[in-house]
């Protein structure tokens, strides 16, 4: 055991301990010291490898690709349902979409801090599991509340307007701010990119109980807005809710974005470990990127055809 240096002054222990010196007691009416060697700690190897970007020439054929999917899939949707109209058919499109982009939010910083620091304490078991399930809980109960906070006021903002749901020359729109958005983020085109470059409140951990530290994360992150904007899928869902011209649909369409930002957290109900899971999403990072360029290709031009017909 090294031990560098344990000043005690007036009752108060100042500390300098080496690597090896893990715990220290104080008791009451007088100082004692108790220190053992610190348990070796996991050693987890640094990343060499990341997957490497697509050529641009690459990039340009799946963009291709995609806007063709989408025509293709418009297409069959008028055809198998048998509406002259596309406003029966964006609303799925639009579920999709935004379901999608709530899974592709975990690759963010409060994404990667949410799954790291809302997992269960101590060694997998039933017990543990217990214990943390009204953490999972309040983190759909805070992830509930946002969405209803933005998709109620989105709502209100889509009933005032002079829209008749989801179609025509306002959807048509959208579907080209969500191709713009896609080669955005294939590196062919720039679009601007609003967002708050905060985290999640980090401090919260400190203060509160784990199951109070999830309803306050879900909260801050169902409103969308106030920490990091990982996809700009968000802008597109929220344009689809706006121009709606429902209530009801704007509020869905949040909720369903909530819904995928949520789920990732199930993971932590697996007997996995946090470096494991950290470790995955940092080696898909870049296709998690191309996923978003794809699906806001294919969506867009979708939208594009519905809204024309």
């Amino acid at each position: 055991m090294n031990l560098r240096e344990v000043s005690i002054v007036s009752g108060n222990a100042t500390e300098f301990v080496s690597k090896f010196v893990s715990t220290k007691f104080i008791s009451n009416g007088g100082v004692s010291v108790s220190l053992r060697p610190a348990s070796p700690a996991t050693k987890i190897q640094d990343r060499q490898q990341f997957p490497t970007k697509a050529s641009r020439g690459a990039r340009l054929l799946l963009a291709a690709l995609s806007v063709g999917v989408g025509i293709y899939a418009a297409n069959l949707l008028l055809t198998t349902s048998g509406q002259t109209s596309g406003h029966a058919n964006a609303l799925p499109v639009a579920t999709v979409l935004a379901f999608a982009g709530g899974l592709l939010s975990t690759w963010s910083p409060c994404g990667y801090s949410s799954l790291s620091l809302l997992r269960p304490r101590g060694h997998y078991s039933i017990r543990t599991m217990a214990r943390w399930l009204p953490t999972l809980l309040t983190h759909a109960l805070g992830y509930a509340l946002g969405a209803v906070v933005l998709g109620g006021g989105l709502g209100l903002l889509a009933w005032l307007l002079p829209l008749d749901g989801l179609g025509g020359w306002p959807l048509a729109l959208v579907g080209l701010l969500a191709v713009a958005y896609g080669l955005h983020c294939l590196g062919l085109l720039r679009m601007p990119y609003p967002q708050r470059r905060i985290q999640v409140s980090h401090g919260a951990r400190n203060h509160y109980a784990m199951w109070k530290i999830g309803l306050i994360y879900g909260l801050q992150l169902g409103l969308n807005f106030v920490t990091y904007v990982r996809t700009p899928i968000l802008y597109v869902v929220v344009g689809l809710a706006l121009v709606s011209g429902s209530p009801s649909q704007a509020l869905w369409l949040i909720a369903v974005l909530n819904l995928g930002r949520w789920a990732p957290l199930l993971v932590n109900a697996l007997p996995v470990q946090d470096h494991n899971v950290q470790g995955w999403l940092a080696s898909n990072a870049q296709r998690a990127v191309l996923t978003d360029g794809l699906l806001l290709a294919a969506a867009g031009a979708a939208f594009i055809v519905l809204g024309v017909v």
